[in-house]
């Protein structure tokens, strides 16, 4: 699968797996949704963007002659949002590991098309042990396109050089 991140850098681009905001995520191209990191208050919130080229495989089959980025890829990015908002509030590296536990809700509220900007929002909401319940929501130009609430569990980070 080609890299998106090549294909179509927007100015601000998080392009390397070494730069600051990816340490926080398990995640590494092309699987990596959040292109650029707007405003963070490190453990509460995470403000992000991201973008779904119109070239991306993904869209030949959804769907095709009406292409649109699947839901569940949307729910993804916000969930790495919710994941970098976590990481954040840890200074030590490497970062501890957040894993989508729980979808309490989803929803959403119009189609997002290749090629829109995607702005990602993700508060904490509340943390139990190491459960962290966030708010999320995404926007195009403004409209909020979708929105829900998303468990974020700690978990044990594999030990370098482990499968």
């Amino acid at each position: 699968m080609e890299d998106r991140d090549l294909k179509h850098p927007p100015s601000s681009i998080l392009n390397s797996p070494s730069s600051s905001p990816f340490l926080g995520l398990p995640h590494r191209p092309p699987f990596v949704f959040v292109r650029e990191l707007v405003r963070c208050e490190p453990g509460r919130l995470v403000e992000a963007a991201t973008f779904f080229a119109g070239d991306d495989p993904m869209f030949r089959g959804h769907f095709p002659g009406n292409p649109l980025v699947p839901g569940v890829i949307l729910t993804e990015a916000l969930a790495q949002t919710a994941g970098l908002a976590a990481a954040s509030g840890f200074p030590e590296d490497p970062k501890p590991l957040f894993l989508l536990s729980a979808i309490r809700s989803m929803k959403f509220l119009r189609a997002v098309r290749p090629d829109e900007r995607v702005e990602l929002r993700a508060e904490k909401l509340a943390q139990v042990d190491g459960l962290l319940q966030f708010k999320v929501d995404a926007s195009v130009s403004g409209v909020r396109v979708a929105e829900g609430q998303l468990v974020l569990s700690l978990a044990a980070r594999p030990a370098p050089g482990s499968a």
